[in-house]
């Protein structure tokens, strides 16, 4: 009995030191996706021309989602030390700790990603207030400020008007030049609206695909975390009756 319990106390520790050391290399790998998340997140918020057109068009709560993400990067990056830590000292109580964390920030994760996605993907909550902006300097295209606004994002984006060009003709007033194609001549199909929306659904994709990346990983760390427990409880057992 003395050999049987030995080769299954041997066996026990193994699949500990695999767990272990596979834990702490899943937090060392969602540490650095965290810091990319970190880094893109800030980006987006902080250039200048990207900040400027939604200050001009009153679309701000395009960055609901962007704060909820660069928190809870921030926190994922100090929780994977924690992780590898817990992992390393086999410490139960630090383990359930980080279990929480982990599901906290799945919640967090996929809400954010979900907030974003709302704010900046076609038929989501952002393209009403784009509508309303684009309307308002259309309709006031006369002046100097409403027709500076129109022709830098018409030009850069390539569209007219918020849904298309009909937006200047039912007002009854001439595309201007900033509405046509420099090349053909053609007046744009596309309103701004759509392309401005597809723009910004480019800008996100990155940052959600590494957010629900990030957030999978959270799942994983958490699910070997319990496992990596419940292992280090049973070899406390096994300890406990072997002293006995």
């Amino acid at each position: 009995m003395g050999i049987g319990y030995g080769a299954s106390d041997e066996q026990l520790e193994k699949q500990i030191g695999c767990v272990k050391y596979t834990l702490f290399c899943f937090n060392i790998v969602a540490w650095m996706i965290a810091t990319a998340l970190f880094a893109l997140t800030v980006w987006l918020r902080a250039e200048p021309g990207f900040n400027d057109w939604l200050r001009i068009l009153e679309a701000q709560s395009f960055y609901i989602g962007v704060y909820v993400l660069i928190g809870v990067s921030i926190i994922m990056m100090a929780v994977s030390f924690l992780g590898c830590l817990s992992a390393l000292m086999e410490n139960t109580l630090a383990l359930f700790v980080f279990i929480g964390t982990q599901l906290f920030g799945f919640v967090a994760l996929v809400a954010g990603s979900a907030v974003t996605m709302q704010y900046s993907t076609i038929n989501s909550s952002l393209q009403p207030l784009l509508n309303v902006s684009l309307r308002r300097f259309v309709s006031t295209s006369e002046y100097t400020y409403s027709n500076y606004v129109l022709t830098m994002i018409q030009e850069n984006i390539g569209c007219c008007g918020a849904t298309g060009p009909w937006d200047y003709l039912d007002l009854h007033q001439p595309l201007p030049s900033s509405c046509r194609d420099t090349v053909s001549g053609n007046a744009f199909f596309n309103g701004c609206v759509d392309e401005l929306t597809w723009f910004f659904e480019g800008k996100t994709g990155w940052i959600v695909a590494l957010a629900m990346t990030l957030a999978m990983l959270n799942v994983i760390c958490g699910t070997m975390s319990f496992v990596l427990v419940q292992a280090v409880k049973k070899e406390e057992e096994q300890a406990s009756n072997y002293r006995r």
